[in-house]
């Protein structure tokens, strides 16, 4: 079944976090029925940029999903520590694995399609069966399944951000799915990118560090509820920011004075630019709450290619 892409496409979005995902959906031509978010920093956040939103805080292990029957699209950013390689990898076996519950509201909820992103990890082959019972549990409820991989860095953003998607899509209802391509720009660098956020305070070696700083970031990382503060990555990940010119052991609060000398740390706005949030985006929470947010969002330039793709298979 055909829609007319005038009457509108809704979406069901689980696990919204702080609103890179959705606001990619909204660039798409997705409208929210309903946003289900478990962390009451991050509700906050989409209550206060999108008041006419319906965010609902609530588990997703426990949410009923009936209401919303013949919603468009289910989607939602998973939580990624069980396939990713900075955690134990346990997959099914980890208590954060919220398939199981997605699968549910998908039975419950009947969408003509599904979208799923999470950690590249989970395309890994220590996970083939998992992603094989997930295809399987699909392909009873009447779906076609197809998983893919992007960098970030090939859809404009100034960032290398791996992640993995799954596209469900409703068999004999639906247009085929054609995977976006990758622009044929380079992507964009950090000095470039917040190399405007950098001087606003009038540092003087701002254009020399904007000149340095000439590569996309390193993948941001938001850290979970049990580990990880306001600093951008073990060492690994700050060694590759230093080489950039930036110090990666944490945030600063505002951008350098003028006499400033050394390496500079990010600011909260300039950590949301490099995952494409608009500017005027406001994170609601202290330092932590608001850099998790921020750092275990999906880009919003790679939620929009991606979400457009799903729509033309709906339209």
């Amino acid at each position: 079944m055909k829609r007319n892409a005038s009457v509108g496409l809704k979406s069901l979005e689980l696990c919204a976090g702080g609103g890179g995902a959705a606001l990619g959906m909204e660039e798409a031509g997705f409208t929210p029925i309903a946003l289900v978010e478990n962390d009451p920093h991050a509700c906050a956040t989409l209550r206060r940029n999108r008041p006419y939103w319906n965010v609902i805080q609530a588990d997703v292990r426990r949410f009923d999903a009936a209401y919303w029957k013949g919603v468009d699209l289910v989607s939602g950013g998973l939580p990624c520590p069980p396939f990713s390689i900075a955690g134990k990898q346990l997959g099914a076996a980890d208590e954060r694995d919220l398939f199981p519950a997605m699968l549910r509201i998908v039975k419950d909820s009947q969408p003509r399609a599904i979208l799923i992103e999470n950690v590249r990890g989970i395309l890994a082959a220590r996970f083939d069966s998992f992603r094989a019972r997930i295809d399987s549990a699909l392909d009873t409820l009447g779906f076609d399944v197809f998983w893919t991989g992007f960098n970030a860095a090939d859809f404009d953003v100034p960032q290398v951000r791996f992640r993995a998607f799954l596209v469900a899509l409703r068999r004999n209802e639906t247009n085929p799915l054609k995977w976006p391509t990758a622009s044929r720009n380079p992507a964009p660098t950090v000095g470039i990118t917040v190399g405007d956020l950098m001087a606003e305070d009038g540092w003087r070696g701002a254009d020399a560090w904007a000149k340095r700083a000439s590569a996309p970031a390193p993948t941001i990382v938001g850290g979970s509820h049990k580990h990880g503060g306001p600093d951008l990555g073990p060492t690994r990940a700050r060694r590759q920011w230093a080489a950039l010119g930036v110090d990666g052991l944490g945030l600063a609060d505002a951008p350098p004075p003028k006499r400033f000398s050394g390496m500079p740390r990010l600011t909260l706005p300039m950590v949301a630019r490099l995952q494409c949030f608009p500017d005027e985006w406001a994170f609601v929470g202290a330092k932590t709450h608001a850099y998790r947010q921020v750092g275990n969002a999906l880009p919003v330039k790679l939620a929009a290619r991606v979400a457009t793709a799903v729509k033309q298979c709906l339209v």
